[in-house]
């Protein structure tokens, strides 16, 4: 129950060769370099599949990100990037991260190209992992994942907000586009590189509610006629 391959599987069943696409959120790209599955690196690995990929981030360790053809900054809330130049938009544990509502989904909608696809992984509002997180303050995050989850970078550490972590807050910000969102029960990620804790945190993904497990993997299509509304 690998939730990397399942999401990324899914993208690429939809790429073509001649697409653009943004990977935003994209940081620093350290999965290319830790990840030691190099089938879920070569799955994950969108830049010789398409015509164009680009990295954006509000972090400047984006610039480093070997993943993609071109890396950018973004600051202000707004992509920069024309309108409707976009095939694919990817963001990738990034919504549990916007404060924003309203300018985030205003700008996916304005650089996402008609008939264009929003992919999106983020933590059910209810997971478990979500909870505690909430319950902590977020200066507080940065040395708690680091311990449960040593792998990670420092630098992929962000404020969370989970405004946009249950199907029915995305279907309300994204009303005007076609809906194949969905909740997916990976395995544990967060145990420490304990075995004994990921196999009692593996009991628990068994008998909790699903929403307490799950990650919502987002897949919008934007429609072919623009809406006037699709900013409130």
């Amino acid at each position: 129950m690998d939730g990397t391959i399942e999401f990324y599987g899914r993208i690429n069943a939809i790429l073509k060769d001649s697409d653009s696409v943004l990977d935003l959120g994209a940081g620093k790209g350290s999965w290319y370099s830790l990840d030691n599955c190099s089938y879920r690196r070569e799955i994950r690995n969108l830049k010789k599949k398409v015509k164009y990929l680009v990295g954006i981030d509000i972090d400047d360790a984006v610039l480093e990100n070997p993943t993609t053809h071109k890396n950018m900054t973004m600051s202000l809330k707004k992509i920069p990037l024309e309108n409707n130049s976009m095939d694919i938009i990817v963001a990738d544990w990034v919504l549990e991260h916007v404060l924003d509502t309203v300018e985030f989904s205003s700008e996916i909608y304005r650089v996402l190209k008609s008939g264009g696809v929003f992919c999106a992984r983020t933590p059910h509002k209810y997971k478990y992992v979500s909870l505690f997180a909430s319950l902590l303050k977020n200066k507080y995050h940065s040395k708690v994942l680091k311990f449960i989850q040593p792998q990670r970078a420092e630098q992929d550490t962000f404020p969370t907000a989970y405004k946009l972590n249950t199907l029915q807050s995305i279907k309300k910000r994204f009303g005007n586009y076609k809906n194949f969102s969905y909740l997916y029960a990976s395995h544990p990620a967060y145990y420490a590189d304990n075995q004994l804790l990921f196999k009692l945190f593996n009991w628990f993904h068994k008998i909790l509610p699903t929403v307490m497990v799950s990650e919502i993997f987002v897949f919008l299509k934007k429609n072919e006629k623009p809406s006037k509304n699709y900013s409130s």
